[in-house]
């Protein structure tokens, strides 16, 4: 009664609840044999957080929040072997590090000295509580030990069936011949545990998983929103089995380790057909693998569905449903120019129509396309099937890069006898396309005639809609030379929903010149980017950073994104 009795006088000291409450709290807990805190939020008189401060000012013991990042346990300490996923529910404690014979642990009720006590017992250590809500030490729970267990329970069960154990394969695995890494490829725990790998990433909307060996440990990454976060990895002996595994299913060559591979496979998920991309590289620990999903039912594959302003919507519509000239699409790698290519070809794509693409590789299969792979070690090249593709009779022609003057030679070629032709460029900006186009030895001339719009874009997080929150911005906390014409714009703290990040999905921003009589002069005159730049402004055209400071003013993205991304 003790234990009870002290929460109970430290809230009423703290002017949180009346003795009266107190008394009828304690004598629903009698009657329910529950705790006296989960007790006094049921009948509504303090709120989680209100118990949780109160026991941290009187204690002197530190509070923490799931938000503020301190609720994450070392996953390099193997904690959850201290304090097992069950035990951790049912006494809401989770294991946060291990010093020496200390071990930290968040805990929601401190004066359980039973719980301490049995704590003390189960783990050998002296414990060091953190204070924290009940709701976000089961959160934190939830995302400490489920995946974990997932992947453990996996590969205990599958090995159970099968009444096998798990052999440590790393010290020989050169050793090992084909039929052997075969053969533990196709073992029913390494069966499992992949389609783990992969279907735990997809269902968390991921677009690249990495699997890297590292000295002592296997590290397992996924790429969310083009952040990689790390996920608890399997046992490191397992390494040399998962990725037999992913090559067989990716028809490569299993014995080859010395040179990387590149392959591909498909997965059916809830009547959807997935495909992935693996590619290999040989490391120093062994070989890294990193598995591109590409999703189409994930991908809305509609121009008007990408995020692109209605200014700049109406801009590139103007510029692609033309019958001949130039589209370039510029951005680094993972700035979605494949994607918003994609979703032009849909927009052009018709009955009367002939479309020709040339990929490497194809992400898409689109309906209606004549789509094909470029097959270097044939000699099947961008510059030889393009080439051909003039006497396929097209009408549109889509090339997955420009890399060489000859293949952009054969692009201007055939914009100027009649084709429509989409391409895509690594340049920072759009009239960074123009110059990029004249450096590879194509003439100002040619280009002037042949080019029909440039579009650059980059990819942002969206903010969370769960818990974004208006945040009155100082013109003073401005950089230079940003503008924003609303005093309020979005921050987000984290929630649940987006895993406590702050930002869910991603859109686009975007730069967008359409070349008309005055830039084609420009060109032509061969005048500096920034001119260029400078006719297109007067024409509507706004740049990535002003693309992006739109989507900070109707709130959907933060400003720090836009900076990130664009400030250059």
């Amino acid at each position: 009664m003790w234990i009870r009795k002290k929460l109970g006088e430290i809230l009423i000291e703290e002017g949180m609840i009346t003795p009266q409450q107190l008394e009828e709290a304690v004598a629903l807990q009698e009657e329910e044999e529950g705790r006296l805190g989960d007790v006094l939020v049921k009948l509504g008189y303090v709120k989680e957080e209100q118990i949780v401060i109160a026991l941290s000012k009187q204690l002197t013991i530190p509070y923490v929040t799931l938000k503020s990042g301190r609720l994450k346990p070392d996953r390099e300490q193997n904690l959850e072997e201290l304090i097992p996923y069950d035990f951790a529910v049912r006494n809401l404690v989770l294991p946060l590090s291990r010093n020496l014979n200390s071990l930290t642990v968040a805990i929601f009720d401190p004066l359980d000295l039973v719980l301490m006590d049995n704590l003390k017992k189960l783990t050998g250590c002296e414990i060091n509580p953190i204070l924290a809500t009940k709701s976000d030490i089961l959160q934190a729970i939830e995302d400490f030990y489920g995946k974990e267990r997932i992947f453990k329970d996996a590969i205990k069960a599958a090995y159970e069936e099968g009444k096998e154990e798990i052999v440590d394969v790393s010290a020989d695995e050169a050793e090992l011949s084909i039929d052997k890494l075969i053969a533990k490829a196709e073992e029913a725990p390494i069966i499992k545990l992949v389609d783990l790998i992969i279907h735990q990433a997809i269902a968390e909307n991921a677009s690249d998983i990495h699997i890297e060996p590292q000295r002592e440990k296997l590290r397992l990454r996924y790429r969310i929103d083009g952040v990689l976060y790390e996920v608890p990895p399997p046992s490191k002996s397992l390494h040399l089995s998962i990725v037999s595994r992913i090559k067989i299913l990716a028809r490569m060559d299993i014995a080859e380790k010395r040179l990387p591979q590149d392959g591909s496979f498909m997965v059916k998920v809830k009547d959807r057909l997935i495909d992935l991309r693996v590619s290999t590289l040989p490391t120093i620990y062994g070989e890294k693998i990193v598995i591109r999903i590409l999703d189409r039912s994930r991908v809305p594959l509609e121009l008007g569905k990408l995020g692109f302003l209605p200014s700049e919507l109406a801009q590139i519509k103007k510029g692609v449903f033309y019958p001949f000239g130039l589209v370039f699409l510029t951005g680094p790698t993972g700035s979605g120019k494949s994607t918003t290519l994609y979703a032009l070809l849909n927009e052009l794509n018709s009955p009367t129509k002939n479309i020709l693409t040339i990929e490497d590789p194809v992400e898409y299969r689109l309906e209606g396309i004549n789509q094909v792979q470029v097959k270097p070690e044939i000699g099947l090249n961008f510059a030889n099937v393009l080439r051909n593709f003039l006497r396929q009779d097209p009408d549109i022609i889509l090339v997955g890069e420009v890399r060489d003057l000859e293949t952009a030679e054969i692009c201007v070629r055939s914009a100027l006898t009649g084709h429509l032709v989409l391409s895509t460029l690594h340049t920072n900006d759009a009239v960074g396309a123009i110059t990029r186009l004249m450096d590879m030895g194509i003439p100002n001339y040619l280009l002037a005639s042949s080019l029909r719009l440039i579009v650059a874009q980059r990819l942002i997080r969206c903010l969370c809609p769960g818990c974004k929150e208006p945040y009155e911005i100082k013109k003073e906390e401005l950089p230079e030379p940003v503008k924003i014409s609303s005093p309020v714009i979005y921050k987000s703290k984290g929630c649940a929903g987006c895993k406590y990040i702050g930002f869910k999905g991603r859109t686009l921003i975007a730069e967008v010149i359409l070349v008309d009589e005055d830039i084609r002069e420009g060109i032509y005159r061969k005048v500096l980017p920034k001119e260029i730049m400078r006719i297109a402004r007067q024409k509507g055209s706004m740049s990535l950073l002003e693309s992006g400071i739109r989507k900070v003013e109707e709130g959907i993205t933060s400003l720090e994104e836009v900076l990130a991304v664009a400030a250059y």
